[in-house]
């Protein structure tokens, strides 16, 4: 599958399934919303804490399950390089990410407020391969 393909499907279809390495080598996959920043790379919000963050740190190649909202659909796996945008540069990552995916929020500067006290930050997935190429 053509990267930019993949890449338009995820801009109309969040939810994912995102897989890191452990560091025994075993993957772990955590449900994650996922946008798209205007350079076509993928942008997942977590939380500086959050045990894929500390994968991404090992081993920044991930892989994402991208599904439709009603489970079953098309899909799209994207395989990328993982790096890690933190607070504050990652500030106005977190704004875009969520006017992409929600819209508009009432309190910004509440949900900035919120992102400091989370310690949110940003994987932002430069993608590097996408399939299925055909359907079995």
């Amino acid at each position: 599958m053509d990267l930019d393909a993949a890449t338009e499907f995820v801009r109309d279809h969040h939810r994912a399934v995102l897989s890191t390495t452990r560091r025994d080598g075993s993957p772990q996959m955590s449900p994650v919303t996922v946008g798209v920043d205007a350079e076509g790379r993928l942008l997942i919000s977590t939380r500086l804490t959050a045990y894929k963050v500390g994968h991404v740190e090992r081993d920044a190649t991930v892989r994402l399950c991208v599904l439709p909202d009603d489970f079953f659909g098309p899909w799209v796996q994207i395989t990328g390089t993982a790096e890690i945008v933190r607070l504050p540069a990652a500030m106005e990552l977190l704004v875009g990410y969520y006017r992409d995916i929600s819209g508009e929020h009432p309190d910004w500067d509440d949900y900035r407020a919120a992102m400091v006290r989370d310690q949110r930050c940003i994987l932002r997935v430069t993608p590097t391969a996408a399939g299925p190429d055909r359907s079995g």
